[in-house]
């Protein structure tokens, strides 16, 4: 892999008033506190991110918001995000979070206003956390205007069965497949492998769902599943529509890269998964 672009598909970051504020900001919002009321939840700063990226070895990193419920808390978090991106060089790709609970106009003004300031996508969407029907008409809105911007929607996704955590609670693995059918046009990464999506590509339909152009990143993998998931998630939805995803700072972006590299996959299969299909789904050079 020596020469290969690495692309790390999910982290996250926060702007230093959260970091500092963390108390605060868990005791407005629901699900911050669920997944990060803890002070050993780590939380990282866009500096955070880029010392992350030059120890292990990082080109370039998708660092992606968070699930306000307060809309003018999202549009501070998106501000951090376009100004770190800007800052970067070009390491840094900014994915914006969208206020979901503050109806569909709020939802396509800030989603303008962060594209037109150079985000490339939104997320880690969290719909079912904020009673945002990711089915209805606003769903549908949101949809299209990702698909007129050409920006991606993603999206957290949980595996319907296995061990409790903090943050499962979720976009289930039906919904997300029900979203992705509905809008074969809108270019959507299903966080977290789509919640076990790649397991059931042995049905026609839904390998045709990635044929089409669904993506799943594999954040969190070691929490979750064994070394074998690369290579039976690759084989099954195909190895270009899988993104390494370290979901830093909860996991050390070097060992996510490296467990993927240490994997079953074969070269060719590693590269598109490493880096490859983020630098062509991104546009980057």
């Amino acid at each position: 892999m020596i020469g290969a672009v690495i692309v790390d598909f999910h982290t996250h970051v926060f702007p230093p008033q959260v970091v500092e504020g963390r108390e605060r900001y868990a005791q407005e919002d629901a699900t911050f506190r669920t997944l990060y009321e803890s002070p050993s939840a780590t939380l990282a700063t866009a500096g955070d991110l880029l010392r992350s990226m030059e120890a292990g070895g990082i080109d370039v990193s998708v660092a992606a918001g968070f699930a306000w419920r307060d809309a003018e808390t999202c549009r501070m978090h998106n501000a951090y995000l376009i100004d770190a991106a800007a800052r970067s060089n070009g390491r840094i790709v900014g994915f914006c979070t969208l206020p979901l609970a503050a109806g569909a106009k709020a939802i396509e003004a800030e989603m303008r206003r962060c594209a037109s300031a150079g985000a490339k996508g939104f997320g880690e969407l969290r719909p079912e956390s904020l009673g945002f029907d990711l089915h209805g008409k606003a769903g549908r809105r949101m949809a299209d205007v990702a698909q007129e911007l050409g920006c991606v929607l993603l999206l957290h996704v949980s595996e319907p069965v296995g061990h409790a955590y903090a943050g499962k609670e979720g976009l289930d693995v039906g919904a997300f497949y029900g979203f992705v059918t509905a809008h074969p046009e809108v270019k959507v990464v299903g966080a977290h492998w789509g919640g076990g999506l790649p397991f059931y590509a042995s049905m026609p339909e839904v390998r045709q769902a990635f044929d089409r152009g669904v993506y799943v990143d594999t954040a969190a993998s070691s929490l979750l599943y064994d070394d074998g998931v690369y290579e039976r998630g690759a084989m099954l939805a195909g190895a270009e529509h899988v993104l390494f995803g370290s979901d830093y700072p909860l996991l050390t972006q070097k060992r996510s890269w490296r467990r993927i590299e240490e994997s079953g996959l074969d070269e060719a299969s590693r590269a598109l998964v490493l880096g490859g299909n983020a630098a062509r789904l991104l546009g980057l050079s």
